[in-house]
C-alpha cells in the first residue's frame, strides 16, 4: 500500500482493517449554494474475501434505487461499487446517519416483498438480461440479519 494520499477516498481506506457489513460515511461534499452531498459506503461483502454476483447486484441496484426514493427525496444516488462489494449511497443535505441507517433497513425491506425488477427490460436496462431477483432477495436478506452490526466499521 502507498503512503502517498489518494485523490479517491475509498482508496485510502485500509481494506483489510474493515469488517463488512457496514455503512461508513466516506465523505461530504459542499456545494457553491450551499448544498452538502453526503457519500456513504455501504458494504456488503467482505473485501477481497467475497463478492456480489452480477445479477443479484444488478437487480439489487434497481430496487434500491427505485426503492429507496419511497422513503425520502434526498437520494442522490445508489452506485455499485466495481469491485462488486458494495454500494455508494449518496444524499443531498441529510446528514443524519442513524436516519440513513433506517432509509437502508426500509429499502431492503421493501426489497424481500418485491415482486419483480423495476426497469428490468431492454429499453430501460443498458443490460436487462442479467438480473435475479431472488438473488438480490438473498443479498438484502443477508443484510438485514446483521442490521446491528452496520455502523461498525472496523474488525
Amino acid at each position: 500500500m502507498s503512503d502517498q494520499e489518494m485523490n479517491v477516498e475509498s482508496f485510502n481506506l485500509d481494506h483489510t482493517k474493515v469488517k463488512a457489513p457496514y455503512v461508513r460515511l466516506a465523505g461530504i461534499k459542499a456545494g457553491e449554494q450551499g448544498d452538502a452531498i453526503h457519500k456513504y459506503d455501504l458494504r456488503i461483502c467482505q473485501p477481497n474475501k467475497a463478492h456480489m454476483e452480477m445479477p443479484a447486484l444488478h437487480s439489487l441496484e434497481h430496487l434500491m434505487a427505485e426503492l429507496s426514493r419511497n422513503h425520502t427525496d434526498k437520494i442522490l444516488d445508489i452506485s455499485p461499487m466495481g469491485c462488486q462489494t458494495g454500494f455508494y449511497v449518496s444524499l443531498i443535505n441529510h446528514d443524519d446517519y442513524d436516519d440513513v441507517l433506517d432509509l437502508i433497513d426500509k429499502t431492503l425491506n421493501d426489497v424481500l416483498v418485491a415482486t419483480e425488477v423495476p426497469a428490468c427490460n431492454e429499453m430501460q436496462c443498458g443490460w436487462a438480461a442479467s438480473h435475479s431477483l431472488e438473488g438480490a432477495q438473498a443479498l438484502a436478506r443477508d443484510l438485514l440479519a446483521k442490521r446491528n452490526e452496520w455502523n461498525q466499521v472496523f474488525a
